[in-house]
């Protein structure tokens, strides 16, 4: 049996290695992105198509009580769809966020072969969420309550959030509407759906944010020097 020692790794090698998985995951997270912009447009274009259903039944049936029947039937579906469509983009985020976890520890990788680049990075190395979120380009410091809601609704699931919602304030209104309610009840009953709706998404969307961890201890915290 041999005794000689392995030679030791190159680092042209190691970059070889790691940026070969670097590119990976890059391409990892485009698919990510695809497929959010993918599940968003199927949602819209099927609220597209219910609304244009609907359209043509009131003018057949004048807004009676069979437009009423078919309208929270078909909008219950869409909200359906629109729950599930928000689900998927919250676990697309969750991966995103892991597949930026792992570029994070790749970059720490690199700096620890050439420290000397440092300074040419402007994203983190260090993968626990101040590096990730660092590195998505959010920054966590001195945000309050309103500004990380008003950042939740410029995202993806935010934004179909509210549309949802919106479709459940129209559900509401038409139960209202076919139980003979006047126009102040009706209004009413719609703007609680809507609220109650939008309530109901933005906690659940804040739960989804604070499990983003991908239950992987953080090997390069933030509170630990960079390689030099």
């Amino acid at each position: 049996m041999s005794t000689e020692m392995p030679p030791q790794r190159r680092d042209s090698e190691a970059i070889q290695v790691l940026a070969t998985e670097h590119w990976s995951l890059l391409a990892t997270r485009a698919l990510t992105y695809q497929e959010s912009l993918g599940r968003v447009n199927m949602f819209l274009g099927i609220l597209s198509g219910a609304v244009i259903a609907l359209a043509l039944v009131a003018q057949a049936d004048h807004f009676g009580p069979a437009f009423i029947s078919i309208a929270i039937v078909m909008l219950a579906v869409v909200f359906i769809v629109g729950v599930f469509t928000v689900a998927r983009l919250m676990a697309l985020n969750r991966d995103d966020f892991r597949w930026v976890l792992a570029m994070n520890r790749l970059r720490h990788e690199y700096l620890d072969l050439h420290p000397e680049l440092e300074s040419s990075f402007t994203t983190s190395p260090h993968d626990d969420l101040p590096g990730v979120l660092q590195t998505l380009g959010i920054d966590i410091s001195g945000a309050d309550r309103l500004g990380s809601m008003f950042h939740g609704l410029q995202t993806l699931p935010g934004m179909l959030s509210i549309i949802v919602a919106a479709v459940g304030g129209a559900i509401g209104g038409l139960v209202a509407v076919g139980f003979g309610g006047p126009p102040v009840v009706v209004l009413l009953a719609g703007m609680l759906a809507f609220v109650a709706a939008a309530v109901l998404m933005g906690v659940w969307g804040r739960r989804s944010v604070r499990g983003l961890s991908p239950g992987l201890e953080a090997r390069f915290p933030s509170s630990r020097k960079s390689p030099r």
